[in-house]
């Protein structure tokens, strides 16, 4: 019973968030981004569509205007994290977990050598991370390279949790989001 209510819980956000895009753009729901999993294997990721059609697929902060690529609804996806929400499909598959350094874009080179070398590759991906609670976006490739290595040699389950509920905190509070 519990997983039932949990599954409506989750499935009314996904079923509203999924028509809110349909009718704010077009194309479809979800965009699958190539991203390096575990031992740098690439794997598709699903996300909640927040950016227009032929956006190059790099970093948001490579972009020279990346306002300009939002879908009428992508800023307040991405501000509130909904967008992330069909990545829990990426965890069930067992490409991600819900706590781990966040996959790298199949195109970032300088983030996959720095964490190969670091030894961080062999983690499974997260949905948060570390890294993500300690300035998101906003960090230098090596700085969340070393948040990585820290999670790394601190993980355990309460760790995790506290991660989780940092993340949560971070989310409400929109902290370190830039769009």
């Amino acid at each position: 019973m519990l997983a039932s209510l949990a599954g409506c819980f989750l499935l009314l956000p996904v079923l509203v968030v999924a028509g809110l895009v349909l009718l704010t753009s077009k194309g479809p729901v979800l965009y699958w981004s190539d991203r390096v999993g575990r031992n740098n294997t690439i794997f598709k990721m699903p996300k909640f569509r927040s950016m227009q059609m032929g956006t190059p697929a790099v970093a948001t902060h490579l972009l020279s205007n990346p306002d300009a690529y939002l879908t009428p609804i992508g800023s307040f996806l991405r501000k509130s994290s909904l967008d992330e929400l069909p990545q829990l499909w990426s965890i069930f598959k067992g490409d991600m977990s819900f706590v781990g350094p966040r996959p790298a874009l199949f195109n970032q080179q300088d983030l996959i050598e720095l964490r190969t070398k670091a030894g961080v590759h062999v983690l499974l991906p997260g949905l948060t991370g570390w890294a993500q609670i300690n300035g998101r976006d906003e960090l230098p490739i090596p700085q969340k390279v070393a948040f990585d290595v820290e999670y790394f040699h601190r993980r355990s389950f309460l760790f995790d949790i506290k991660i989780i509920l940092l993340t949560a905190l971070k989310v409400v509070r929109r902290d370190n989001v830039t769009h």
